[in-house]
């Protein structure tokens, strides 16, 4: 296959110049060879950063599902596509095949239409991780309707938002959902969130606990029945490339989240290439991801990339410490499993454990791991390759975005040697530039500097649903020409790429990006609070944990301050859900601020991290008496 499975360094070489020298050519050759078109492209690339426009095989007609499951109905149509492997550990695993796939999607996307549901319509998918979550988005795409996936540990009011930004027309849901030992109601969240959006008409109620829960005449469905007696079979929706695949919301720095917009054709081949060859997928290979679908992890590398490439790909219900810590390591046993990638978090949580929960299971099918979600650790790098790979199976540390839709930055597995904490070398057609304060590209190595992309790649977000002046600002204002990324980065004299974190007021914490500015608002609306401050600081296992500094108004003075602490990370996850909990609440009478009013986190943050030798200058604060008190009174 031409490119398409890279096997040595010199060949990655070849092929990465040939990429970027002519990326046209190189793009179209992949996919003109590797998958099914009802009608070729007018033109490979057009684009203009300014504006920002970019489009990927313009006037190309394609269905995406075509690409994912009919081409391989006929040489693989009894291997397994998708393995369901339950939280519950004696529940038995479902295998679902390509040919059982696609009745599965047929039923459901003649159901979506019997609902009133067509092309270009959004759907809010708020389901747990069970085989009807990926059997929806792939029957979205089947019809032409627009995908958008909220991950199902969201709270009511983040759920809300996200609905109505992009004014979806119906919801997917279950009763319930299973987390360890623990189960969450649902379908009690998302009828709290429809009480304030009055555009969804049609509830669809997949059953996963059996809890009595309420449905409402009229709007609210069970989805069982109804797929009993739709039709097994649906014709695809012809679409032209650039048309909308799904919609994805993620964590901006101010306000409200960004629903990052992906079209069809150039996220398809990106995610199939990237797929194939940054985890060196083989034929009877068994590959798991251990995300949730509600995060583009899970779009990306759980449902489209697999199944473009006719892989089987393992879709995990439960949590690494359910049963117990070694359950991780039992479900690689159980299935064989040769590829396994998932999140830094997960990682340094099982390290903490006794070694015993991996040692008794046998993990000698994997030949590749891979790391997601964040930066790497070094202790936890070296536990994952001691302990899980046994020095053998090389690990793929990925840096990419929401926003990117595949993974930008990553050896690949028995090509590029690694080193702990690199991302290392750009996957194929990557142009990286590091870029200093004065907006000059940075040329050399042993530099570092802030993380831009030069060129477009086929799976780059095309725009903020609805607000495309605010995906301007807020990826292409910064640097000329040039698509920032808000993190940092240096590059070491290999020309090794190591990403040093966000640059801007975001906070990964568990993998998962967390803007301050949402979790302060929600903390501001409590009655008590006059104003607030969040910075990140050093965790042991979720990689930075959450902080904040939080001054009150004289009625919130004489409170019990434990309870005040309790009340407002119930706030939080009332606005935003648990994820965005603080770990630590300080109580301060002001705010390190410049003269214009600026909060100065940098300060926050080295306090928060007990890094307090080189505050820097303060003398020329609004208020530099503050400091020494917040100081002295640190958690």
């Amino acid at each position: 296959m031409s490119n398409y499975h890279i096997k040595h360094l010199e060949e990655y070489f070849q092929v990465y110049r040939k990429s970027v020298r002519d990326p046209e050519a190189f793009w179209e050759e992949i996919a003109e060879e590797h998958f099914v078109w009802r009608k070729k492209w007018d033109q490979v690339l057009k684009w203009d950063f300014k504006k920002p426009e970019v489009k990927w095989f313009d006037g190309a007609r394609l269905n995406i599902t075509e690409n994912c499951i009919d081409r391989h109905i006929p040489t693989r149509g009894e291997k397994t596509a998708i393995i369901f492997e339950p939280n519950d550990p004696s529940e038995e695993p479902q295998h679902i095949t390509y040919r059982e796939l696609h009745e599965k999607v047929c039923r459901m996307a003649n159901v979506l239409k019997e609902h009133g549901i067509k092309k270009g319509d959004r759907v809010c998918i708020y389901l747990p991780m069970i085989p009807e979550l990926a059997i929806s988005l792939l029957a979205c795409a089947r019809i032409g309707a627009i995908h958008s996936v909220v991950f199902a540990g969201f709270s009511s009011n983040a759920l809300s938002t996200r609905i109505n930004d992009s004014d979806c027309k119906m919801v997917l849901t279950s009763d319930g959902s299973y987390r360890g030992s623990k189960t969450i109601d649902l379908k009690g969240i998302v009828d709290k969130a429809l009480e304030a959006c009055p555009g969804v008409k049609t509830v669809l109620v997949a059953k996963r606990i059996n809890s009595k829960i309420k449905m409402l005449k009229g709007r609210d469905k069970w989805l069982q029945p109804l797929l009993d007696h739709a039709y097994a079979d649906c014709v695809a929706e012809i679409m032209e490339a650039e048309d909308p695949l799904f919609i994805l919301y993620t964590s901006g720095s101010t306000g409200k989240p960004k629903g990052m917009v992906h079209t069809t054709a150039g996220y398809m081949i990106y995610t199939a290439y990237t797929f194939k060859n940054i985890f060196q997928y083989r034929e009877n290979d068994i590959y798991w991801c251990t995300a949730d679908i509600g995060w583009i992890t899970g779009h990306s590398y759980i449902v489209y990339g697999p199944l473009a490439n006719g892989a089987t790909t393992v879709m995990f219900e439960g949590v690494p410490s359910y049963p117990d810590y070694g359950r991780f390591w039992e479900v690689v046993e159980k299935h064989k499993v040769t590829q396994f990638y998932t999140a830094p978090t997960a990682i340094r949580a099982l390290a903490k454990e006794n070694l015993e929960f991996v040692e008794q299971y046998d993990l000698s099918s994997l030949k590749v791991l891979g790391s997601v979600g964040e930066p790497i650790n070094e202790e936890a790098w070296h536990w994952y390759n001691n302990n899980v790979g046994k020095k053998k199976s090389p690990i793929v540390d990925t840096w990419w975005q929401t926003e990117t839709g595949g993974i930008m930055i990553s050896p690949i597995p028995y090509v590029t040697p690694t080193t702990p904490t690199y991302a290392t070398l750009p996957f194929i057609g990557i142009q990286p530039a590091l870029m200093d304060e004065n907006g000059q590209e940075i040329m050399g190595n042993q530099v570092d500097g802030r993380l831009c992309i030069k060129f477009p790649w086929p799976s780059i977000a095309r725009t903020i649903w609805g607000d495309h002046k605010r995906y301007r600002d807020t990826y292409f204002s910064a640097y000329e020409d040039k698509y920032f990324t808000g993190d940092g980065a240096l590059r070491d004299a290999v020309g090794y790429y190591r990403i040093t974190g966000r640059v801007d007021d975001v906070i990964i914490v568990s993998g998962h990006n967390l803007g301050t500015a949402p979790i302060e608002d929600s903390i501001n609306e409590h009655p008590a609070v006059a104003e607030s401050a969040i910075v990140g600081f050093p965790h042991d296992i979720k990689g930075n944990a959450l902080y904040g500094y939080v001054i009150l108004k004289e009625t919130g003075e004489s409170r019990d301050r434990d309870n005040l602490r309790k009340e407002i990370n119930q706030q939080i996850t009332e606005h935003i859900g648990p994820i965005a909990r603080l770990d630590k609440i300080q109580f301060v009478s002001g705010l390190p601020k410049t003269r214009s009013g600026k909060i100065m986190r940098r300060i926050l943050r080295k306090i928060a991290s007990k890094d307090t030798a080189n505050l820097g200058d303060t003398s020329t604060l609004l208020n530099p008496e503050v400091v020494k008190e917040i100081m002295d009174n640190a958690l």
